[in-house]
């Protein structure tokens, strides 16, 4: 069931979803008349005494809501370096703009999160569940390849300047093509004409989409 609904139902909803789920009570606030009257008549709360509950669908909805949240923040804290304090203000506005339909995209591209910057879970969506069927993540740390692995750097996850500043350096930046030449003792790699070898440490802060069999083979 699709729901369209205005971003103050969905603040609501992430409200009761807080409250309920993470036993947050200051999330808690009760909702304006046209608000309840909405979420009332899509089902997605109920009346619970003075107060309201979620329904299952309002949970399912909610949850989603969340997701989206959440995943915005670790976007905004990881790949922009906006500072956690900072990230939940800004995902609250990001997420209603943004993330409708595209939050799998951006969960794979940061490696499918568990936790927002603040420490909370984050919901598992449908690509993290097809991600533990598969060994072979689309997007996953340097770190973590094999040697003869190709692929495009995504993002780099360090919020050092001087580090991401010496891998920019090297030719490690977002949108590089590489392969992995060696993985011990030193990742051993080459970005487009030259090789290089970097410490374990700094393979880890860098993230990378595979390039698939049937990618590479292509011309």
């Amino acid at each position: 069931m699709t729901h369209n609904l205005s971003p103050d139902c969905e603040h609501y909803l992430k409200q009761l979803y807080l409250c309920e789920r993470e036993a947050d009570e200051t999330a808690l606030r009760k909702p304006g008349d046209r608000v309840a009257g909405d979420l009332l008549r899509e089902r997605l709360v109920e009346v619970a005494g003075s107060d309201y509950r979620l329904t299952k669908e309002g949970m399912r909805q909610a949850e989603k809501v969340v997701r989206r949240h959440r995943l915005a923040e670790r976007l905004l804290h990881d790949v922009v370096d906006v500072k956690a304090q900072l990230a939940d203000r800004a995902a609250c506005e990001f997420e209603h703009s943004l993330f409708r339909g595209l939050e799998e995209q951006v969960c794979t591209l940061l490696a499918h999160p568990t936790t927002c910057p603040h420490g909370r879970p984050i919901p598992p969506g449908r690509c993290c569940k097809e991600r533990k069927r598969s060994s072979s993540p689309a997007i996953l740390p340097l770190s973590e390849m094999k040697a003869g692995d190709g692929g495009s750097v995504a993002y780099l996850a360090s919020k050092q300047a001087d580090i991401v500043q010496k891998l920019m350096v090297m030719g490690v930046l977002p949108g590089a093509t590489l392969r992995v030449i060696q993985t011990y003792p030193c990742v051993a790699l080459q970005v487009g004409q030259t090789q290089m070898a970097i410490d374990p440490a700094l393979a880890r802060e860098v993230y990378v989409r595979r390039i698939s069999d049937e990618d590479s083979g292509r011309g």
